[in-house]
């Protein structure tokens, strides 16, 4: 396969997994599909880091639009321009890793919740059993079900950026080759050799 060809199907299956962890981020603002508690400030602190947003999302649009210019330009391109992909791919993968991070801390610390007569994550020390515990989930009886909503939204970040890591590291494999390969526009250049 050559390897712009690869670098543009990295590209387009980079597209909705970023649009997949922007739409995830922001609707982590919302539990209860409510804006109230975004306006009160009873958001889980992860949420605010915007791992989502900034690094599944921003920071692999990036790499993942110039990894699709580098496809267009027939095979192999040229050396600068894939390893000019190697480094924007690296970039896709920190930002992939922020996602991550902050997406395994949300789920490990639970959700901001009203337990009682205020507003904490009552499972925050609890080390990761709530998520075998459904019954502890009645803990937070505000939002309604913030816990399902949380962790569901913060596993599909993490599973997102999962691939998104694994797509960008290919790409930085696939633009080490680019960079061997030369400007060739020639398609059947590792036939050749």
């Amino acid at each position: 396969m050559c390897i712009t060809k690869c670098s543009r199907c990295i590209a387009f299956t980079l597209y909705p997994l970023v649009l997949l962890s922007i739409v995830c981020n922001i609707v982590l603002f919302f539990p209860g599909g409510n804006a109230k508690y975004a306006k009160a400030g009873h958001i889980t602190e992860e949420v605010k880091y915007m791992g989502g947003f900034i690094g599944g999302g921003l920071l692999v649009l990036v790499p993942a639009l110039y990894i699709n210019l580098t496809g267009q330009q027939g095979c192999c391109g040229n050396r600068f321009g894939m390893f000019l992909s190697i480094l924007l791919a690296a970039v896709g993968v920190a930002g992939a890793l922020y996602s991550f991070i902050v997406a395994l801390l949300g789920v490990g610390n639970g959700p901001l919740c009203k337990h009682g007569e205020g507003w904490t994550t009552p499972f925050k020390k609890s080390n990761w059993n709530y998520l075998s515990d459904v019954k502890s989930w009645r803990q937070c009886t505000e939002p309604k079900n913030v816990v399902m909503f949380n962790t569901g939204l913060l596993i599909t970040l993490m599973a997102t950026s999962c691939v998104q890591m694994l797509l960008c590291a290919i790409q930085m494999i696939n633009g080490f080759f680019g960079c061997l390969c030369g400007t060739s526009n020639n398609k059947e250049v590792f036939k050749e050799a």
